[in-house]
């Protein structure tokens, strides 16, 4: 189990890389547009790529920012909290997520092949067809959601250590000695 976790973790990773390379791609495409448009030379590609890399940004690297607690959180609620009282939520918005992305999984993955089916493509200058922009909606909820799910069970674990180290830490602020 430690090998597939270590796999899936570099999955993670290479996701990361190629959201970031895609980052400094739409930057350094924009100010070859800008240049470009300045000596009246047109690029009708540019815009376009750009959009469809920032939908692929998203879901290759939100994973990744999963496993690393990187997302939004509010600390003034959170802190407010015990141990354990934090790790049972973190278990219920972990479940809440692998829901939601299992949902987008599961709608990603249909509207994806119907737009296959049909031979759909976006009436832009590029012509892209619709399912190479919308597969990296189901492909990338699939980590995420793989992703939520370990997080569920990390907490649930931590959900008993947090129990014994509350105990401990009570002992210490019942005698006015802090950690």
């Amino acid at each position: 189990m430690g090998k597939v976790r270590l796999i899936f973790d570099r999955l993670l990773d290479v996701g990361a890389f190629c959201s970031g390379i895609l980052l400094i791609f739409i930057m350094l495409s924009t100010c070859y547009a800008i240049l470009a448009r300045n000596v009246g030379i047109t690029q009708i590609w540019q815009n376009e790529i750009a959009e469809y890399s920032m939908l692929y940004i998203t879901f290759l690297g939100t994973a990744w920012l999963l496993r690393i607690e990187g997302h939004v959180k509010m600390d003034i609620v959170l802190n407010a909290l015990n141990a354990k009282a934090r790790a049972l939520l973190g278990v219920l918005t972990s479940i809440v997520g692998s829901i939601m992305t299992l949902v987008l999984v599961i709608v990603g993955f249909q509207v994806t092949i119907n737009s296959f089916v049909k031979g759909a493509y976006e009436s832009t200058s590029l012509l892209t067809p619709t399912f190479l922009i919308q597969m990296i909606i189901p492909i990338g909820s699939i980590f995420l959601c793989i992703q939520f799910v370990r997080r569920a069970y990390g907490y649930i674990k931590g959900m008993k250590t947090a129990a014994s180290e509350d105990e401990k830490s009570y002992g210490y602020r019942r005698q006015g000695v802090s950690k």
